[in-house]
Parts: structure tokens; sequence; C-alpha cells
């Protein structure tokens, strides 16, 4: 199986040589010459432990390469993942722009059955987005549309994805459902939890996860602005929230502001999502505020 990766950034490499780790052929493709130049020659142009040495082990050993040629790439995958940014825009809502060029890219190219596959984190109706910008130009394409968001943290994303909490595969079809399960079969080796659902699910997981996790994180921050005021301690308060397996200890940490790539970003475009932000302020009271990282304390730098 061949495995392209549009988008040569953070989740893309990561998503690439891990994915070469497992024995298959990847090639990550950017446009970006520079980047390209430098991760050809071994270079990395961002930290994360361990992935520098694995970018090397899999290109040495023939399976991972890099390339600037979207269309040739596009034509002899038979996955292909995208991996490009999705910033939020002056209103808060996901700037689709890049994911939007990768999908007519992909439609000029399209040569036989291909695996479509949002990586990036994008709005719930965007795979069905991608599948009218591609039928508009190539009505006769053979493609599936998948959606498998990552869960990947900052500093130790290669065991997030080597030993992941969950796989989640959002498809409509079978045949792409069995193309992607046989992709992570090493991870059905070591009895991961794969979630199958619709593609609108999966891209409402994604922000679900990290909007609670947020609200979490502003919630303890309220706390402790309570806790100030009236003479508790903050962190026993925290320590005993934790140990309720219900709740768990993790993120229940008061400090001075949650930030990184996604956090911020996905809570501002649920809130552009229809009714979002009702939901947001009535059940977590996270509303323009906290995506703003205003008034709210936020606790310290946590991406996902």
């Amino acid at each position: 199986m061949n495995v392209g990766v549009i988008g040569a950034g953070y989740v893309g490499l990561v998503t690439g040589a891990c994915f070469a780790e497992f024995g298959v052929n990847v090639t990550c493709i950017d446009t970006n010459e520079g980047r390209i130049n430098l991760l050809q020659k071994g270079v990395v142009p961002f930290y994360e432990p361990g992935l520098e040495e694995l970018i090397r082990k899999n290109v040495n050993e023939g399976r991972l390469y890099f390339s600037n040629n979207t269309a040739e790439s596009v034509k002899k995958s038979d996955v292909i993942f995208i991996a490009v940014g999705t910033p939020s825009l002056e209103d808060g809502s996901a700037d689709l722009s890049y994911v939007d060029s990768v999908a007519r890219t992909i439609a000029e190219n399209l040569n036989g059955y291909k695996v479509i596959v949002t990586k990036s984190t994008v709005p719930v109706g965007t795979g069905e987005r991608l599948r009218n910008i591609i039928q508009d130009i190539r009505n006769d394409g053979d493609f599936d549309i998948v959606s498998n968001p990552e869960f990947l943290r900052e500093g130790s994303a290669i065991g997030d994805f080597m030993r992941p909490d969950r796989i989640v595969i959002g498809s409509g079809s079978e045949r792409a459902t069995s193309v992607m399960r046989d992709l992570y079969r090493p991870l059905y080796l070591i009895e991961t939890p794969f979630i199958t659902t619709d593609v609108e699910t999966a891209e409402m997981i994604k922000y679900a996860s990290n909007v609670f996790l947020a609200a979490k994180i502003s919630f303890i921050n309220e706390m402790a602005n309570l806790c100030e005021k009236v003479g508790a301690n903050v962190q026993v308060v925290s320590k005993a929230m934790g140990l309720d397996k219900r709740i768990g200890p993790k993120f229940l940490h008061a400090g001075p502001g949650y930030g990184g790539s996604c956090f911020p970003k996905d809570v501002r475009a649920l809130l552009h999502t229809e009714d979002g932000a009702d939901i947001l302020m009535t059940y977590t009271g996270i509303g323009t505020r906290a995506a703003d990282g205003l008034s709210i304390r936020t606790a310290p730098e946590v991406t996902s």
C-alpha cells in the first residue's frame, strides 16, 4: 500500500514517519520547496522527541520519501491523508482554503480508486464539502472520504500515535473502512480500541474531545479564582476532585493559560458551528471570552 501525506508540518510528518514505521510506503508532500529540501537532507524543521531519528531510519530503509510534486504523489498513492493547516479566520471560524486547494489538486489527478482522509482538524461537514469539490471537477472519480482525526500531544506525539487511546475512523464506505483497518493493523495487535462511525461523527469527536479538555481547564481555573476569594486551597481541591474516577486528575491544574495550536482555535471554531455557542455557554461556561483568552484564567499550555 502506498500512502501520501499532504502537508509536511507537525501532524503530517509524525503521521508519515509512524506509518512508515508500520512498514507502509509513505510520501510526505509539501509545496514548500525549502522544507522538502531540508527533510530530504534529514533535517526536521521543528523539534519533537524521537521524530528526526524515526524519519532518518525509515528514509534509510526505503519506506519514507519527501516530495513537492503533489500531482505525481496523488497518482501513485492508494490512501491520501490531508494534513494541512486549518487556522482561525478573523471571526474565529476555521479557514478551509488549504483543504479546499488540496481537494482540487486531488480531483485533477485521480487515476483510480483513492481513499481520501482528513487528518487536519476540520468542522463537521467538511467531508461532504470535499466530496462536492472533487465531484464538481471529476464526476466520474472513484474515491471515498474518511475522517481520521489525530490526538497528538506535542512532546509525546510518537508515543501517542504508536500507542493511542483510540483510533477513530469515520466513513460511509465498507471498502474505505477496510483499507483503513488494514493500514492500522499493527495497532489491532496491541488491542487498541477502534471507533468506526460516520464521517460527521468522527469530525465532531475531535472537536468534542478538545473542547471538553478546554472546559475542564477553564473550570479548575474558575475554581482557583473562587478559592482565592474564600481562602480555600485549589491544589487540594483539584487533587480531591481528581481522585474521583468519574472526573480523573488530568487537566485539573490551575495556571496562567491554555494554548498551543489546537485548543484555542478549536473552541473558536466550535463556537461557529450552528448552536455551538449556546451549547458551550450553557454546559461549560466557555464563551467568547474563553476562546479569546480573556477573563477566564486558563491552565498551562496544553495541546492535542
